[in-house]
């Protein structure tokens, strides 16, 4: 991205969700391997009540300018099968939007709306994933438990037959078909370089490799 600036950042007392962005950012560009085109806490802002994460992008003359809205964090500990994984949901979800779309602008690549919601409801499995393997055994069991959480205990904004609505379904139920293939292929028997791998090769697909994959 040969240059981002932030529109109107209201970072102040967002301290918290802005550190856990920049974690989460950290994390997907290590995983991926990715050269990082912009810091995400400078472009991030506070949801208003009942607004949702958002990422707001701009063409100007001198570049894309990005906004990232995210809702605040409410507990002080996210249970992952608890009602409080929704505000962290939203903001891995925004942070992906992010650090696909930057590193898309930073080699003159497009993105589709699509491709954005499908790559981020991956790295939302991707993100947990890791945070529960930091505390116990990721295994089969965690991973389906995992994945039953963000693919089929789920509700949409928007409903079916809208052009959004079909959006974020579909992108749903790809990322639930890929990351079961994942669990199958890798997780149950432990092979988490291979899976790191297909990850990357995952993230750096297009649309319509990622649906074939998927």
């Amino acid at each position: 991205m040969t240059e981002t600036r932030a529109l109107e950042g209201n970072g102040a007392g967002l301290v918290r969700e802005i550190a856990l962005a920049g974690r989460i950012q950290r994390g997907l560009e290590r995983l991926y391997r990715l050269e990082r085109a912009a810091d995400v806490d400078a472009f991030v802002t506070h949801a208003d009540e009942g607004q949702r994460e958002a990422l707001l992008v701009r063409e100007s003359d001198d570049g894309l300018e990005l906004l990232l809205r995210i809702p605040r964090l409410r507990d002080s500990a996210v249970d992952v099968e608890g009602a409080g994984l929704d505000p962290l949901c939203q903001i891995i979800e925004g942070v992906s939007h992010f650090v696909y779309l930057a590193d898309r602008a930073s080699f003159g690549r497009e993105a589709t709306q699509l491709e954005l919601e499908l790559q981020a409801e991956v790295d939302k499995y991707v993100i947990l994933a890791a945070s529960l393997g930091a505390r116990a055994q990721f295994d089969e069991r965690a991973s389906r438990r995992l994945r039953e959480r963000l693919y089929d205990d789920v509700s949409f904004v928007h409903e079916a037959g809208t052009v959004e609505g079909d959006r974020y379904r579909m992108a749903n139920e790809c990322a639930r078909r890929f990351t079961r293939r994942l669990e199958r292929d890798y997780v149950t028997r432990a092979r988490f370089g291979e899976l790191q791998g297909e990850l990357r090769r995952f993230f750096h697909m297009g649309q319509g490799e990622k649906l074939r994959a998927a």
